[in-house]
């Protein structure tokens, strides 16, 4: 990815301007908020201008992040299966590692099908050209712009509804409408379009592959 203006969206060289030896201006950050508000402008930086492929491993990154993103998935469904069993006995250790276990799979299948959707999308849909690079900046998008996923480490500590998760799902999926946004510059309907049915593939995946498990 090259820098890009935040404002404009349009190519830039440098991230700053020196206009005299010590005079320099530099770009002003955006801020976590302008992320959480979802600002285009934040997303851009965020995009284009943070993760770089001159001063990030993006290679690196996108392993993390897909690890982080199935991981956070898999406590996801945990947590709505506890939520759902209020009077069930206690788990012994070996039930519980059979569920995580199985839950774990459940969800890298469903991601499967969830990222097969977004990719049929970018290339019949949205207005990205075909290749690697161009697909491993997509899909980068997807999972950085899935950073809601994070404040579900939040219920470890404090007891919050199940709806609440429902939330987080709500702001993950408009999260990824912006980003992609910035990302394809499509038109908005397409990107909405292409986000539900990929986030609704998903949700439909793991919980029928719950159903046929747990019967």
């Amino acid at each position: 990815m090259d820098y890009r203006c935040v404002k404009c969206g349009f190519r830039i060289k440098t991230l700053f301007v020196q206009y005299s030896p010590g005079n320099i201006r530099l770009m002003k950050c955006i801020l976590l908020i302008d992320l959480i508000l979802h600002k285009p402008q934040a997303y851009r930086h965020l995009l284009y201008n943070v993760i770089n492929r001159e001063t990030v491993n993006l290679e690196g990154l996108l392993w993390k992040s897909t690890i982080g993103f199935i991981l956070l998935d898999a406590y996801r469904s945990l947590l709505l299966r506890r939520s759902n069993e209020e009077q069930s006995s206690p788990m012994n250790f070996s039930s519980l590692v059979w569920l995580c276990r199985k839950m774990l799979k459940d969800v890298v299948f469903g991601n499967i099908m969830f990222l097969c959707v977004f990719l049929l999308a970018s290339r019949f849909c949205l207005n990205t050209s075909a290749g690697v690079s161009r697909f491993k900046d997509f899909l980068l998008a997807i999972l950085i712009s899935s950073y809601f996923k994070i404040f579900l480490v939040a219920m470890m500590i404090w007891r919050f509804p199940s709806s609440v998760i429902f939330i987080i799902d709500l702001l993950v999926l408009s999260s990824n409408i912006v980003a992609l946004k910035v990302i394809t510059k499509s038109a908005m309907n397409k990107i909405v379009g292409a986000c539900f049915v990929a986030h609704a593939v998903k949700f439909f995946v793991i919980q029928g592959l719950k159903l046929t498990s747990f019967r």
